[in-house]
């Protein structure tokens, strides 16, 4: 079982990892919009990066929702010559969870976490056979016109239950390193 308190520190932690990690420059706007516990959306998104936060006691799954529209693209790779969307979304996307990542280990110290993949958007109804204690969708929007979409899912072996106090969000400048 997870406690309303775990809940809520989840989303509070995947909310500043967003706003932190997900905006290529500081000056980014970043809104969150939660869909509701226990959706799964938004529907419209073709692909999925899956990521995944595991401790003794619970297994996090972090999706990010998007299509790989002009928009999208133009955005997260800003006319760098030679560079591949994919990779510098994954990369992004690596950035996000490791956020979510740090603040976690400030309670639980024992964290592993994978590296992103990319699935087909038509995985997302089979979250439910996780059977997730805690499951909820959040739309992002960057800028005004980058959609994307969030899911958090955690499965949990033992009761859960912490209160993260997450600071104002930090400064980033939005670097990005490729290997």
């Amino acid at each position: 079982m997870i406690s309303q308190h775990a809940k809520e520190s989840f989303e509070r932690i995947f909310q500043k990892a967003a706003r932190t990690r997900l905006p290529v420059e500081a000056g980014d706007s970043c809104e969150i919009v939660a869909a509701g516990e226990g959706t799964v959306g938004p529907e419209r998104a073709e692909n999925v990066v899956v990521l995944t936060i595991s401790s003794i006691v619970f297994r996090m799954l972090l999706v990010l929702h998007f299509d790989e529209d002009t928009t999208t693209r133009d955005y997260f790779v800003r006319n760098e010559e030679g560079a591949v969307f994919r990779e510098v979304f994954l990369e992004i996307c690596n950035l996000c969870c490791g956020a979510m990542n740090q603040e976690l280990l400030n309670y639980f110290p024992d964290l592993g976490m994978s590296t992103p993949y990319v699935l087909s958007a038509h995985c997302l109804p089979h979250l439910d056979e996780l059977k997730p204690g805690y499951l909820a969708s959040f739309a992002v929007t960057i800028n005004g016109s980058v959609r994307l979409g969030a899911t958090v899912c955690v499965c949990a072996d033992a009761p859960l239950d912490f209160i993260v106090e997450v600071n104002a969000v930090e400064e980033t400048g939005g670097e990005l390193e490729l290997f």
